[in-house]
């Protein structure tokens, strides 16, 4: 009888999946796709793109430079060629690359040259990096589509291969989570969410 109860209690969900198949779409992976961005402090942008519906997960790192594996005091020193960067694991389905170039935008200082709000130094420039050509034309359309809209004289952030990104370290990860009034505060001193105002308005 145990025997007998035991395989009935392995068939009846065996046969519950073989008539339940919807079932299986709930746990097939997803096929996600990734967009990274420089912005200024890495923080900052990580947040920003957490609150878009459809991401998944950020990561803040550094992409653009010529040394394999470099330490944010290597990169922040602004000799590497680094950019502070995040990348962003986001479905498709829900958000499109267009869709994260709009976010990326609003949340930004596209006519900033010299860095990104209180960061100044080439590392803290404006990047728009691509993958393949798909990202590639969307990501020059929308920045030429920027400047004919005639909002700003000029728009300097840049569009760039990504050849290589690299993580930063760990304590970097979700920093706005794990240290919320040190990033609060830094956030507020460094005037960014004011100088967005300033560009794009309320509202974001």
């Amino acid at each position: 009888m145990k025997i007998f109860n035991k395989m009935m209690a392995l068939a009846v969900p065996l046969v519950s999946m073989l008539l339940a198949p919807s079932l299986s779409f709930a746990i097939a992976p997803q096929n996600l796709e990734t967009a990274t961005f420089a912005g200024g402090c890495f923080w900052c942008l990580e947040a920003d793109f957490d609150k878009t519906p459809g991401v998944i997960k950020t990561t803040s790192g550094y992409a653009g430079g010529h040394i394999k594996n470099p330490s944010y005091e290597q990169v922040s020193s602004g000799g590497t060629g680094h950019y502070e960067s995040v990348q962003v694991t986001y479905n498709p389905k829900i958000v499109s690359y267009k869709k994260l170039l709009d976010v990326f935008w609003h949340h930004i200082d596209p006519t900033d040259a010299s860095g990104q709000f209180c960061d100044k130094g080439g590392q803290y420039r404006a990047v728009i990096f691509y993958v393949n050509d798909s990202q590639k034309k969307a990501a020059i359309e929308s920045k030429d589509a920027l400047i004919k809209s005639g909002r700003f004289k000029h728009v300097v952030t840049q569009v760039l291969p990504l050849n290589a990104f690299y993580p930063a370290e760990e304590y970097h990860q979700n920093y706005y989570k794990k240290n919320p009034v040190r990033y609060r505060y830094y956030r507020y001193r460094c005037g960014r969410d004011q100088r967005v105002e300033e560009l794009w308005g309320r509202g974001l």
